[in-house]
């Protein structure tokens, strides 16, 4: 296993972490997806945004 020194202090490399599942998170009566890819394809379907009741277009 590889040790990176910073500073005179040895670290350990971890191994990297775990893929995330996927959360649907809600925020004012508003429905947010967590993974990227998903919010992604979303974009390509729906090109355009509304904050605080203004559409803004991609």
């Amino acid at each position: 296993m590889t040790t990176l020194h910073y500073r005179g202090q040895a670290y350990a490399i971890r191994k990297p972490s775990d893929v995330k599942a996927c959360v649907e998170l809600t925020y004012r009566h508003e429905h947010y997806n967590t993974c990227r890819e998903l919010v992604r394809a979303e974009m390509q379907e729906h090109p355009s945004l509304t904050y605080r009741g203004i559409a803004y277009s991609k």
